[in-house]
Parts: C-alpha cells; sequence; structure tokens
C-alpha cells in the first residue's frame, strides 16, 4: 500500500487507499483479480504510474487470497516480521561487535528457534505411566 501511494498526491490517499482495498475485501482469487484490474483501468488516466505498478505487482500481491480467511488476516501484515527484526537488532547491538559470520548466523538462528517455538502451536500431550499390568513380568537375578 506504501508504494502504491508513493505515485498519488497526499491530498488523494484516502480515495485511492479505497479504492485498493475493494481489491483485498474479495472473497476468493478470482473476484480479486477482476476487481484489480477494474480499479487498475478507473485510476489510469490520473495516475499511470500507479496502475501500471497494479498491473505489474497483481500475481504476487494477491498470493495470500487462496488462503482461508482466518489465515489470511495473519498473512497480511507485516508487523510480526518487523517485531522479528527488531528482536535481531537488539540483540545484535547488545553484542556490538561480533568475531566472525559464525557468531551472526548463531545468534540469528537462535532467535529464529525461539520464534519458532512461540508461533508453534502447543501440542503437549498428557502421557501416563503404564500402569504394572500392562508391562510385561520381568525376571531380575534377586528374584526367585
Amino acid at each position: 500500500m506504501r508504494n502504491a501511494l508513493a505515485h498519488v498526491p497526499r491530498g488523494q490517499h484516502t480515495v485511492v487507499a479505497a479504492a485498493i482495498l475493494q481489491v483485498f475485501s474479495q472473497p476468493d482469487r478470482e473476484q480479486a483479480g477482476t476487481t484489480s484490474c477494474h480499479v487498475a483501468d478507473q485510476i489510469r488516466t490520473r495516475w499511470p504510474k500507479l496502475a501500471q505498478l497494479m498491473d505489474g505487482s497483481e500475481h504476487d500481491v494477491l498470493a495470500y487470497i487462496v488462503f482461508s480467511v482466518q489465515h489470511r488476516i495473519k498473512l497480511h501484515s507485516t508487523n510480526p516480521i518487523e517485531r522479528l527484526n527488531k528482536e535481531v537488532k537488539r540483540r545484535a547491538d547488545v553484542v556490538g561487535i561480533f568475531p566472525n559470520e559464525a557468531s551472526i548466523a548463531r545468534l540469528i538462528g537462535a532467535v529464529l528457534f525461539e520464534q519458532n517455538d512461540e508461533w508453534r502451536p502447543s501440542t503437549a500431550t498428557c502421557r501416563s505411566r503404564p500402569s504394572r499390568r500392562s508391562r510385561p513380568a520381568s525376571r531380575t537375578p534377586f528374584s526367585a
């Protein structure tokens, strides 16, 4: 959206943003593509660079629409990625100077590993110990 609005005067941002948001409110990829072409055609006379940008990036921008609505909400935002980058930067600033590239890779790997654990749904299972009856009888040297 920021890239698109860069081609429009500031006074027209709300109008153009509302038109572009119509594309993202469509229920499926086919309707979103049709709406995108329609919006690009409407703005082509006033902002040809924006229309060209919309035509060229339609496939990439609408790639997430094939997912279900529950997943789309999380996918359309870059906030989680920005938070992750901020955490990597914060930890890198604490270290200051890295002795080699491997140490940077270890730090970033640790941050990504922690984030993966946070994003992964918990799959805790309750495993009870088998009862004595279900265990086979074992013979020890001390048993008669």
